[in-house]
């Protein structure tokens, strides 16, 4: 007996925990895609919904034998939040810095103190230090 309650348990968790099919069939109203044969690409496209996304990627050549060949990117995307909220994140992506997203919904460091900013001016106003530490 015990052993059907764990097995009925179990399946209706799977039932449960079961990925939920859309309402609806959400539409591509525009979609493009260019590959060229140097590497490079364009692709955009859009939804009914309003999402909308865009990239551009170039290859970039290896530097060293030790290197490997790079696609650097740039594009960006939007929709709508639940809220309400139109979000909007451009992006830059390459092998130096990584990828820098920039939109206003993302987080920020806070401001340095001006206490904190006025010792950092003061430190980098003296000259290096010739003493070694040993």
């Amino acid at each position: 007996m015990a052993m059907r309650v764990i097995l009925l348990l179990g399946v209706v968790t799977l039932v449960i925990s079961a990925p939920q099919k859309p309402d609806q069939v959400i539409a591509i109203i525009k979609q493009d895609f260019d590959q060229q044969v140097d590497g490079s690409y364009k692709y955009s496209y859009e939804t009914e919904n309003g999402i909308k996304a865009e990239e551009t990627g170039t290859l970039k050549k290896a530097t060293g034998p030790d290197a490997t060949d790079v696609i650097v990117a740039q594009g960006g995307f939007s929709y709508t939040a639940p809220d309400g909220t139109v979000i909007n994140l451009n992006y830059i992506a390459d092998d130096e810095s990584g990828f820098r997203p920039e939109g206003a919904h993302l987080p920020t460091s806070p401001p340095i103190p001006p206490a904190i900013q006025k010792a950092l001016d003061y430190l980098a106003t003296l000259p290096p230090s010739s003493s070694s530490r040993n």
